[in-house]
């Protein structure tokens, strides 16, 4: 196990390999690998339905009335990753089970890694907008949850922090763009709206719709400037960076794109955002991973490279580019994943991962040492591995590029011969060089390790050796589900001599000189990494830190802790939005005038301002409650004059027992006296008068409008039959507002429960004194 490994929580009860559960056996992970297998199998068996074209759609309704639903959609595309997702994933929970055999957590993390490669077929698989949307959302999560598994460490709580905000703020974009598309395209389901890409690009909300959506893709897919978030990822188990790099939600966008281009591709807008995208991300992650030292560190950036290779073919928007971006994804699934668990592996092996450090591993792990010579080569795209026809597949769109072929052909050898010779960085030091001292001394990995990736290096070498086979199953149905077209794909190893191998050729030779002068290169761009943590993730340092100030103020001046504040802002607040209302709708009503009363309402009405009077100025406790049971009184009288008995006597037990409760906790506080100065009272007065007219203005409001309720008839009719009551008013309170009564009667307990406990309290310290 990794040295970081070996400092996670202690097992606590696990003393020795007899107490080990379930699931930390390695064993484990080959049972659990029987699920994708399964799943695999059953999507193999479609192949020959998808290849011919057709498309299997299952629909479950979720909630009709939004037009949502659980409706999935099989076609080539989808079957192509979801094969993928599947295959892959079933090699990593086996390769999980070797890597983090006797972890104390690993029970947690298959859940995780399951709970991962459901949301991924989930996004894949999903034909409605907004359920694609819920898996993509859920990718973010359990990626949250796997990159932080090691959650003891500071490093990788920041990575997963950093993860879910930089992608979950662009599925927030997405969401926006999603019920754009639906709205615009009248229709949530994928398989509608890809007929119908003339309307979706023909709307005038097309271009917002378009960054909406790229925003969402970009940042799920690490593309500038949201590539920081990837390579900081690497703080994650090396199953996850192996699963999460190869075939699950760094693609997710890669996915996006493809699914989306029928619908959003082929404008000019669509063209120019992608592709220049795509360009700077290759570019800029191909020369990040020069100067890096750590093998998953320059995975990491050569991933970020690679997708940007993918987003540049899809802005390109041809068949041919389509048909190079297919199998350059089916390529980067597999040298990708094999070489991040040959990381894994030697990490496991030799306790470091800094190639500085490794040195003549061939000797001491012969099967790992095979599978990384075949997945270098097929990084740097030599033949007779399926890396070598996914360059040639790239070089020759780039060359058929509708606009700036030259430069973006260009942008691309530059890339690739990084790529060469970064992955003979990784393969001819550590694997082939003179054996020195290492941290540990290795030996060949467990098969857990080592099966994976050689499984994955294989299968470049086969499909490098047979690629059309693999073309007509899997990338014709892609590529025609990309172009919304059905569409010929034929796929050879040799193309003859033409300027696309004399391109391929130049590009290997110049990484293996440039590899030849590594060092230059490296001290040349060292820099770069400098100038890295002033690029993006300083922004995000600055944006974070700025959000947490933020938060720290808004706390410390709306949770202050005072009762007093709270209802002052509680107070204002209703003032101002109610008062905005009243002016926004035109609802202020015109002043009235001196209503005619009789001489015991205006007395009933002297009696209440007197009291209101007095409670503001008593210089007591006993004479404010007093004054405000005047008042109470008061306004029951009221109800008794204007024929509401019923309320009356309510009124009556309420404004007693409220006196008496007054009373008896006024007894146990302490002496009245004034804490604030006269210019918070003044500002309290203010607030009261305006918190008053307020109050008053809405009154006249509601009591002006025409009064024509739909309820007074429904209660008079239903009251007796419905709920066998006479009195309307008590049948409203216990029938037809029953769940309300009794939340105010839970209120009114807890309140009860809170003023005893206090008096309790004070009681106790009253006996302790």
């Amino acid at each position: 196990m990794p040295p970081h490994l070996d400092q996670a929580p202690p097992a606590g009860s696990l003393a020795g390999q007899s107490q080990r559960t379930l699931w930390q056996h390695p064993a484990t992970g080959w049972l659990l690998a029987i699920l994708p297998a399964g799943a695999l199998i059953y999507l193999l068996s479609l192949t020959g339905r998808v290849a011919a074209g057709e498309s299997v759609i299952l629909s479950l309704n979720w909630v009709p009335s939004l037009a949502v639903s659980f409706s999935f959609l099989l076609d080539g595309l989808s079957l192509l990753f979801a094969v993928l997702i599947t295959g892959i994933g079933a090699l990593i929970l086996i390769y999980a089970g070797g890597y983090l055999a006797g972890h104390t957590l690993l029970g947690r993390f298959y859940f995780y890694l399951l709970l991962f490669m459901a949301a991924m077929l989930g996004v894949v698989l999903a034909d409605n907008l907004i359920t694609l949307f819920v898996f993509w959302e859920l990718t973010s999560l359990s990626s949250y949850l796997l990159i932080g598994f090691d959650h003891h460490r500071e490093e990788a709580r920041k990575a997963a922090l950093q993860a879910l905000l930089v992608t979950g703020g662009g599925g927030l974009a997405l969401l926006a763009g999603l019920l754009l598309l639906g709205n615009i395209g009248g229709s949530f389901e994928l398989s509608e709206l890809l007929q119908r890409g003339d309307l979706v690009r023909g709307h005038t909300l097309y271009l917002p719709l378009l960054l909406l959506v790229l925003a969402g893709a970009f940042a799920k897919s690490a593309q500038v400037p949201f590539h920081f978030w990837l390579p900081n990822a690497m703080a994650a188990p090396a199953p996850v960076s192996a699963y999460l790099h190869s075939a699950t939600m760094v693609k997710a966008g890669v996915y996006l794109l493809a699914r989306l281009s029928p619908i959003l591709g082929g404008t000019e807008a669509w063209h120019y955002l992608v592709t220049l995208a795509g360009a700077a991300t290759m570019l800029i992650g191909a020369l990040l991973a020069f100067p890096q030292t750590d093998l998953k560190k320059i995975l990491a950036y050569t991933t970020v490279s690679t997708l940007g290779g993918l987003t540049l073919l899809l802005g390109l928007n041809t068949t041919l580019a389509a048909k190079a971006a297919m199998v350059f994804l089916i390529v980067h699934c597999f040298y990708k994943g094999a070489l991040f668990m040959i990381a894994g592996a030697v990490d496991h092996e030799t306790a470091t991962r800094d190639l500085r450090e490794l040195s003549g591993l061939r000797r001491f792990m012969p099967l790992t040492t095979l599978a990384a010579t075949l997945a270098a080569l097929s990084m740097a795209g030599l033949p007779p591995m399926l890396g070598f026809i996914s360059k040639e597949l790239l070089y020759e769109a780039k060359l058929e590029a509708p606009r700036a072929a030259f430069w973006i052909t260009s942008a691309g050898v530059l890339a690739n011969v990084l790529l060469v010779a970064i992955a003979a960085r990784l393969l001819l030091r550590p694997f082939f060089g003179r054996q020195t001292a290492m941290p540990q001394t290795p030996h060949e990995a467990p098969v857990t390790l080592w099966l994976g990736p050689v499984t994955l290096a294989i299968l470049g070498l086969i499909i490098g050796l047979a690629p059309d086979t693999t073309a007509q199953y899997f990338i014709v149905g892609a590529v025609s589900a990309v172009r919304a077209e059905a569409t010929e794909v034929k796929l050879a190893l040799w193309h003859g001599i033409n300027p696309v191998l004399a391109l391929s050729v130049l590009t290997v030779a110049s990484g293996l000189l440039l590899y030849s002068f590594r060092r230059l290169l490296q001290r040349a761009t060292q820099p770069l990494s400098g100038l890295a943590r002033l690029g993006p993730q300083q922004w995000y340092e600055w944006l974070l830190r700025g959000l947490n100030g933020l938060a720290q103020w808004q706390t410390r001046l709306l949770q202050s802790g005072y009762l007093r504040s709270y209802l002052l802002m509680i107070i204002l607040t209703t003032i101002g939005l109610t008062g905005y209302a009243l002016v926004s709708r035109a609802a202020l009503p015109p002043l009235p005038s001196l209503p005619v009363a009789q001489s015991y309402e205006w007395l009933i009405t002297a009696i209440m301002l007197a009291a209101a009077i007095a409670v503001v100025r008593a210089g007591s406790r006993l004479a404010a409650v007093a004054a405000l049971g005047v008042i109470g009184f008061s306004i029951a009288l009221l109800f008794v004059l204007y024929g509401a008995p019923d309320l009356a006597m309510t009124q009556f037990a309420i404004e007693t027992l409220s006196v008496i409760i007054f009373v008896l906790v006024l007894y146990k506080l302490p002496r009245f006296a004034k804490f604030s100065r006269p210019g918070a009272r003044l500002r309290d007065a203010l607030v009261a008068l305006a918190a008053g007219g307020m109050m008053t203005l809405l009154v006249l409001a509601v009591t002006a409008a025409p009064l024509c309720s739909r309820l007074t008839g429904f209660f008079a009719e239903n009251s007796l039959p419905a709920a066998n009551g006479r009195n309307i008013v008590n049948v409203i309170l216990v029938d037809f507002r029953g769940l309300d009564t009794l939340g105010e009667i839970t209120v009114l307990a807890v309140a009860a429960v809170g003023v005893y406990a206090l008096l309790k309290l004070r009681l106790v310290k009253d006996k302790e004194g």
